[in-house]
């Protein structure tokens, strides 16, 4: 039997959109819509909307009913094999007599690879896999890392003026980009599972690091600091944790003791990691440690320091930088501080660079290249 490609495009579309309606919710489990149709008809949508509830194909199936019976199924992940806290979506599938699966992406999760498109093939289902598979990818691109390395996907986000400034050289930051660029942050904020700053951060801005959207929707983060030596003052406002606020302080074996309980006794995390030979946070130790604790997505809006170490580690997956028709200087402070780069061969080379206008600013999209820089 042959298929229309164009009308398969057309519905995983929907599903993957429908798939955006877990962001913020369903980490660390993958973002999945799903799109039931009978005769050129939708008959039943659903979508991933909380960690531990059920997956898109059973609020597909479920709002389809009985006309799931010879019904196509599109779906932007493979649809699951295995019993973890719901059961198996295959067996689901197959279940409700569903004649054709159109899959996106396979899933790279080493508990289904490929099982759960073997099952629906061995019960006659036809199975086609691959449409929209690119944008399936990017769409979970932080899952997709997260389920493979154990490490969370890492995005540098900042907001720059045209000559790669963050500040003026007394600091002063707020606000280089307009309300369209900064909201769009705050949805970024939303769709993470941490944003991560470095103690300067804190010292200078005194940052909330919360999501403020309209209405007051969307998810706050956990909110991971950076701190070698633990000098986070008591009243900063990171160390608020009421509400659905929650902060995790990252130091060494040299932070004081004292210090460390009375920031616990307000009710913040406080773990020690390895550190460099320099006596600061180990990189490579803490996005490990954020990875056993499930954190797949993290949201770096640090400043000079932290982002020119975590690029220069090559622990950065993908940069986000609004840039602002606005010229500061020589004397501002650079978005990224020194990072040993002596040649033109050692720079930190970036690929599939998108951008998008937001107003009067411009927003930069692309991805970091693994090559290491000579040393």
């Amino acid at each position: 039997m042959t298929y229309d490609p164009a009308v398969d495009v057309q519905y995983m579309q929907q599903a993957l959109e429908l798939a955006r309606g877990g962001l913020g919710y369903v980490s660390p489990n993958p973002l999945v819509g799903c799109v039931l149709v009978k005769d050129g008809a939708v008959v039943g949508r659903g979508y991933h909307q909380r960690f531990g509830g059920p997956h898109a194909e059973v609020y597909a199936l479920q709002e389809a009913g009985p006309q799931a019976r010879g019904a196509v199924l599109y779906v932007n992940l493979e649809p699951c094999s295995h019993t973890g806290k719901t059961p198996p979506c295959a067996d689901a599938v197959i279940q409700a007599g569903v004649s054709r699966v159109v899959v996106a992406l396979r899933d790279p999760n080493p508990l289904v690879a490929g099982t759960g498109l073997a099952r629906l093939t061995a019960a006659g289902l036809a199975v086609t896999v691959g449409v929209c598979e690119a944008a399936a990818h990017k769409l979970n691109e932080a899952f997709v890392k997260y389920i493979t390395t154990g490490c969370p996907f890492v995005t540098l986000k900042s907001a720059i003026t045209l000559d790669g400034k963050i500040a003026t050289r007394t600091g002063a930051s707020q606000w280089i980009t307009g309300a369209l660029a900064r909201q769009e942050g705050h949805r970024l904020r939303h769709a993470t599972d941490a944003i991560l700053v470095g103690i300067g951060t804190v010292l200078q801005d005194d940052p909330q690091l919360t999501t403020r959207l309209p209405e007051q929707q969307g998810a706050n983060p956990l909110r991971v600091v950076v701190d070698s030596t633990l000098r986070v003052p008591l009243q900063a406002q990171v160390t608020d944790v009421a509400s659905d606020r929650r902060t995790l302080i990252v130091t060494t074996a040299r932070a004081s003791v004292a210090h460390r309980e009375a920031l616990r006794t307000r009710g913040v995390e406080v773990v020690c990691l390895p550190a460099y030979d320099d006596g600061r946070v180990d990189l490579e130790a803490l996005c490990r440690y954020l990875g056993e604790r499930g954190v797949a997505s993290v949201l770096v809006e640090g400043g000079a320091t932290l982002s020119a170490t975590l690029l220069r580690r090559r622990l950065v997956d993908k940069v986000l930088l609004f840039v602002a028709p606005k010229i500061i200087g020589g004397d501002g402070i650079s978005v990224v501080g020194p990072c040993g780069v002596e040649t033109m061969e050692q720079v930190i080379q970036l690929r599939d660079v998108v951008s998008q206008c937001l107003g009067n600013d411009v927003l930069l999209e692309a991805y970091c290249t693994t090559e290491v820089v000579s040393s």
